[in-house]
């Protein structure tokens, strides 16, 4: 296992869970006041970061790394991010925003436009492959005890849960089966199943859609 990443910064609060959430620092409206060369240079770093992640682990991310990747100076990478906790911080937001977006927005069966079932089925896979392929940086990324289940993030995903299931199984107590939904969904229990237990991915999301099937009453999927 590569070594382990400095810890995140706490938000200093929740938003509700029907917003787009952030993790970092940056938000959607100090867009327009970028450059739009500074705005592209953000934009490539991140993509480099991502991919230096994928390639090599959260761990052999440096601030020197991604700017080669990037093709732009080193200072570019400190002035935008501050530091490597920054950028870890900018990485994960991007992917939440992009992740959430997908869900309120985008094609179907994870957006809006599939049937409820169907909608829950591909959230949980979407949700386990992006846990496997980000798996160092949402456990870095873990909050505290006291906030697991209060944090911004997993507040809308557990309400986006809640909504399809009341939508699925009226009848059912969506409000806890959609914490249970999420569980089987927590990257501890992905890095303990898959890193400790040696769990291929696709057990755990054939698992997905047979608990899906079971909490709704519904056959498995075609």
């Amino acid at each position: 296992m590569p070594a382990a990443l400095p810890p995140f910064p706490e938000p200093e609060k929740t938003a509700g869970p029907s917003e787009l959430l952030q993790l970092g620092p940056w938000t959607e409206e100090d867009e327009p006041c970028l450059r739009a060369d500074a705005a592209r240079n953000r934009a490539r770093l991140l993509e480099a970061a991502a991919r230096l992640v994928a390639e090599h682990g959260a761990a052999g991310l440096t601030m020197e790394a991604v700017a080669a990747a990037a093709s732009v100076g080193k200072g570019t990478v400190f002035r935008r991010f501050g530091d490597r906790t920054g950028l870890l911080t900018a990485l994960l937001d991007h992917s939440e925003k992009n992740f959430q977006a997908a869900l309120l927005s985008g094609p179907p069966p994870l957006g809006p436009g599939a049937p409820p079932v169907e909608r829950l089925r591909a959230f949980g896979l979407a949700t386990l492959r992006r846990c496997v392929d980000e798996l160092e940086l949402q456990l870095a990324a873990e909050p505290s005890a006291e906030r697991r289940y209060t944090s911004a993030p997993r507040r809308f995903l557990r309400g986006h849960v809640a909504l399809l299931l009341r939508q699925a199984v009226p009848e059912a107590d969506s409000e806890l089966l959609s914490h249970t939904l999420m569980a089987y969904l927590d990257p501890a229990l992905v890095h303990h199943l898959t890193e400790q237990c040696g769990m291929p991915p696709a057990r755990l999301e054939a698992g997905w859609l047979d608990l899906v099937a079971r909490v709704t009453r519904t056959g498995p999927p075609a």
